[in-house]
Order: C-alpha cells, then sequence, then structure tokens
C-alpha cells in the first residue's frame, strides 16, 4: 500500500479526511543497504503525510516490525498527537502500532488480503486481533460485509464509489495519449493492477479468437512474471498510468473489460472499475465477480461473461451499442446516480461520530 502506486480507495477517503484532521500515512518499508534505519516523510498535495521506512536489508519479520515501531514513535514523539485515531488498511500494521493510545480505531477492509498470493502466515491472527480492537469495522463490498459481519458487532458496507467529474471528460474529446494514437480500432481497454487476479487465459483466447480487435492493458504487473501476460500483435501493454491521465485513455477506447479470473483473490472483491468505467461512458464487459453480478447485472450497462465464447460475443454485442454513445451514456449516469466518493465519506463519517459520541 503506498501512497503513489494505484489511485483508489485509500487515496479518495484520507484526502477528504485530510480537510478536518491530520492525516499520517505510513507505508510499507522500502530498503536501503545502510546500517541505520530511518523515515522519509514527504507531504502530498492534499497535505497529507505520507511516511515511508527505509530499513536495512536482510532483517528478521520480528526485526522490521520493532525497527517501524521506533521509527514511528520517535516521530509521534515529537508531534502533538491530540486526538489520535488509527485507519487501518492491513492488519499487519497492529505489529507496530496496537500500543498506541488511540480514541478511534477503524479497520477499512477493501479485500479478503489472506486470500492474495504471497499473503503472511499471521495475516488472518492479526485480522482477528484488529477485528478484536476495532471500534467500527467498513468493507469495500457486499461479499465481504456478508464475510466480516461474523467477527464483529459493528460493521458497515461501502462500496467503492466513483469521481463522476473526473471521469465523465472521456464522455467528450480529449488529446489522444501519445502511446495509444497507433492502436488501431476496435479497442477494449482494461487498467488496473496485472495480477494473480488478471484472468491471463481469457485475455490470450480472446486475442486469438479474434485479431482484428485491439486489447488495451494499463497497470503495473505485481506478483506474476511478465513472461507470462499473453503476447500477441493486437495486446497492448502500456504500463501504468497517473490517475489524471485516465479519461484520456478511456476516451479512445470503445469497451471497457475487467477481465478478473474466478479465484479466491477474487471471491470478495469490489472493483471501483466498474462504476469508473460506466462514468466515462464506456459499456462494461466483466467475468462474474459476486459483487459486479449482484450490484450491476441487472442494469443494461454491464454485461457479465463465464468463460472466452460468452465473452467474446458480450464484446460484440459491447461495440454495437457503443455506436450510440449519447443514450449509453444517459443509462450509466443513471445508473450512477447518488453515487460519488463525497457521500460514501459522508456515511463512513456518521458512523465514526456514532463511535465517538
Amino acid at each position: 500500500m503506498r501512497w503513489n502506486f494505484v489511485y483508489q480507495r485509500p487515496q479518495h477517503l484520507l484526502s477528504r479526511i485530510a480537510k478536518q484532521a491530520e492525516v499520517l500515512f505510513f507505508e510499507e518499508p522500502r530498503r536501503t543497504d545502510e546500517a541505520d534505519a530511518w523515515l522519509d516523510v514527504r507531504v502530498t498535495q492534499q497535505g497529507i503525510r505520507v511516511m515511508t521506512p527505509w530499513l536495512p536489508s536482510g532483517l528478521t519479520q520480528e526485526e522490521d516490525e520493532r525497527a517501524q515501531r521506533v521509527l514511528l514513535d520517535a516521530y509521534l514523539a515529537g508531534t502533538d498527537k491530540g486526538d489520535l485515531g488509527l485507519w487501518y488498511y492491513s492488519p499487519m500494521s497492529l505489529a507496530f502500532t496496537d500500543h498506541l493510545d488511540a480514541g478511534l480505531i477503524v479497520y477499512d477492509c477493501m479485500d479478503e488480503l489472506s486470500a492474495f498470493k504471497d499473503a503472511p502466515p499471521q495475516l488472518a491472527q492479526r485480522e482477528a486481533q484488529l477485528m478484536r480492537k476495532a471500534h467500527v469495522v467498513f468493507t469495500g463490498g457486499q461479499t465481504l460485509f456478508e464475510s466480516k459481519r461474523r467477527f464483529h458487532h459493528n460493521v458497515h458496507a461501502f462500496p467503492s464509489s466513483v469521481d463522476v467529474a473526473h471521469f465523465e471528460k472521456a464522455c467528450g474529446p480529449l488529446p489522444e495519449p501519445s502511446d495509444q494514437t497507433a492502436v488501431p480500432r476496435p479497442r477494449l481497454g482494461f487498467y488496473g493492477v496485472l495480477d494473480e487476479r488478471f484472468d491471463v487465459a481469457l485475455i490470450r483466447a480472446l486475442a486469438a479468437a479474434r485479431p482484428d480487435w485491439q486489447f488495451v492493458m494499463l497497470g503495473p504487473i505485481a506478483k506474476i512474471r511478465p513472461a507470462d501476460l499473453p503476447q500477441a500483435l493486437n495486446i497492448h501493454y502500456l504500463g501504468q498510468k497517473s490517475y489524471d491521465d485516465l479519461p484520456r485513455y478511456l476516451a479512445g477506447w470503445d469497451v471497457a473489460l475487467m477481465p478478473f479470473a474466478i479465484n479466491e483473490a477474487t471471491r470478495h472483491i469490489s472493483p471501483t472499475k466498474t462504476p469508473e468505467y460506466l462514468a466515462a461512458g464506456r459499456p462494461v464487459v466483466s467475468t462474474p465477480i459476486a459483487d459486479v453480478v449482484s450490484r450491476y447485472g441487472d442494469s443494461g450497462v454491464v454485461r457479465i461473461a463465464r468463460d472466452a465464447i460468452t465473452f467474446e460475443r458480450a464484446i460484440a454485442s459491447a461495440l454495437t451499442e457503443a455506436s450510440d454513445r449519447a443514450a449509453f451514456i444517459g443509462r450509466a449516469k443513471a445508473v450512477l446516480a447518488g453515487m460519488s466518493w463525497d457521500n460514501t465519506f459522508a456515511g463512513m463519517l456518521a458512523e465514526v461520530e456514532r463511535c465517538a459520541s
């Protein structure tokens, strides 16, 4: 979880919290060849202090956690902590924060992290500990809510939302990004982390079946080998793009894709990109992710496909729909009515205030 990795739920919510309170965002550690650990602190445009611990290479996990506790304690000792609150995105952070005297503890659970590839073996135990300490628990989707509500008395589902004003820029003409200009049409696009949740076999099969379609993939590669990604003349990996630049790429797509593998890592996800794609005026084709099916399956603007054959048919249908963009945009706006990060944050804040009262 780095502030500048992928701009998503933590950034949207914490930027809004920063308008009312001082926010310290403690990142995962980086490695240094120096003998001593140190803490890098930088301030974002929103006034958030992003704190990155630099730790000597070769430390054990216990030594890592002890070093992070020392760095955080030293930093807090020199500040006016006031009414300290802890807002967790990973239970693993308990190792260096569980001793802090916090008036409020929030666990915003985005995903079932224990199901992810290379998840720490202590994660489930730490999450159980965090559930005992937290005053309120938020989940990033309904499926995750159904899973977590068994373990805490105050759990609330707040599915990830959308900045409509940002993404609807793609509904109008925008300058074409230079690395996408040469890609022929039709363009079928995806942005997000390319990891174990990405259905490699599906994209490989689609690209082979329809060499006349162009598949544009944006995002960093994590936890899988780049060599394992499907390679073809009509698959274009353009790398990670900034949140600000996403509308420019979306404006040049005909259909937006969510080719998620159906596995334990995707069982509880509620992809933020679904409403973002729709706000950009792009028809969506997705594999049957539970939260996508339950929330958008009957919306008429998201098509669900279970395999390469049905996915190909769904894309073909969506391409036909894309020819009447104005009508689709109207339907998408109706589906997204009332959805915003401001409203999501207001709902969360109301639950936080109930805990404090």
